[in-house]
């Protein structure tokens, strides 16, 4: 579906799909080095609706749970938040995820709009993208 150059992480990143979803792995390229996570960089679980992003995104904090992203990324445009597992493993939970229409064309880059909060992401969204949270008492 898309592509990231050693600008946008090294080693550079592929995004494969194999059903309308933006994409369904992502792999990294070769790093100079030892790989950081075990050579998984991390696991995504989608959810049906964006207020459940917020939801687990207050029961991480609850927790305690380490947070290392929450907002939107590039490629596939979802609403995200990151976090590490007690083994360290990074994890993804999010809403959102572009689809890829039988035409095989994704979202131009142009449009992609990272976001580094939540709130961010709903009051910046990428065309076609329409981020409704029912619950507001879930905002910062």
């Amino acid at each position: 579906s898309d592509l990231y150059g050693d600008d946008m992480m090294p080693g550079g990143m592929v995004f494969l799909r194999c059903n309308p979803d933006h994409h369904g792995v992502a792999l990294v390229g070769g790093a100079p080095g030892p790989s950081q996570k075990r050579e998984l960089h991390h696991m995504a679980f989608e959810v049906g609706s964006l207020d459940e992003v917020f939801r687990a995104r207050k029961h991480l904090r609850e927790s305690g749970a380490t947070i290392i992203f929450e907002g939107r990324r590039r490629a596939g445009v979802q609403i995200a938040v990151e976090f590490l597992d007690p083994d360290g493993h990074n994890l993804e939970i999010y809403w959102g995820l572009d689809q890829v229409g039988s035409e095989g064309v994704a979202r131009p880059k142009e449009q992609w709009r990272g976001a580094k909060s939540l709130e961010e992401a709903i009051a910046n969204p990428p065309p076609g993208q329409t981020p409704l949270l029912r619950d507001k008492s879930l905002l910062e």
